[in-house]
């Protein structure tokens, strides 16, 4: 368990720096700006890349909802689920810390903004209302749960499924990021609002609430639908 719970770690540190580091650091550059694009492949290429690195260690969880969302569907046990997300949260905390450390570092730093959260009516990049918040959400998270189950199942070609969820997370960015800055991963949510300026850390809740609903809805359609009783 020590082993499962060391790489849920950095696997979720490396996505919260990674894919959180890109929006904060290198989306809006002068010149070189990566924006929306650059931000959405940044995400997905996190997850695929730790999911080979340690998924074989963990499963490659790296999120609360995805955790839920494979107990629900009948893939992992109870036990373990409270032990992974505290590994996850930990890592997306720590995440947070470094990136905080690198950007107060520049010259001009005047605070940190929005940091990279997640929010919705004012703190929405664009302006949508709590309620577009808590739908995109929860459907986002019910998807990117559903593609995960299915590529994992036993029925599909080995080897590929990190490809698979790294794309599905991708093209989830693009889709969401002018709606809430794109959660679907409490852990990420949470780590970031720790050190946002704005309101983050109020609004952290639907954060929590919508990816995990999602994440639970998917591993219960999955498991009624596709898995052997």
């Amino acid at each position: 368990m020590s082993k499962r719970l060391i790489a849920e770690f950095i696997g979720t540190f490396w996505l919260v720096l990674g894919g959180c580091g890109s929006a904060v650091l290198a989306a809006g550059f002068p010149g070189f700006g990566i924006g929306f694009l650059g931000v959405a492949l940044a995400f997905g290429l996190t997850v695929l890349t730790m999911a080979y690195a340690v998924g074989g260690i963990s499963g490659g969880h790296f999120n609360p909802a995805v955790t839920v969302g494979l107990f629900t569907g009948g893939r992992f046990e109870a036990k373990d689920v409270i032990p992974y997300i505290v590994a996850q949260v930990v890592g997306a905390i720590v995440a947070a810390v470094v990136l905080y450390a690198i950007v107060s570092g520049k010259a001009d730093f005047a605070g940190v903004g929005g940091f990279a959260s997640n929010g919705y009516g004012d703190a929405s990049p664009g302006k949508f209302s709590m309620l577009s918040g808590l739908i995109i959400e929860i459907v986002m998270t019910f998807i990117f749960l559903f593609v995960i189950l299915r590529v994992t199942s036993g029925d599909v070609p080995a080897g590929f499924a990190p490809i698979a969820i790294g794309l599905c997370l991708t093209l989830i960015h693009l889709v969401t990021i002018p709606v809430t800055n794109t959660s679907v991963n409490p852990a990420r949510s949470t780590g970031v609002a720790l050190f946002a300026e704005g309101p983050a850390l109020a609004q952290l809740w639907l954060f929590w609430v919508a990816p995990l609903i999602g994440g639970a809805l998917a591993g219960i359609v999955h498991s009624a639908l596709f898995e052997k009783k």
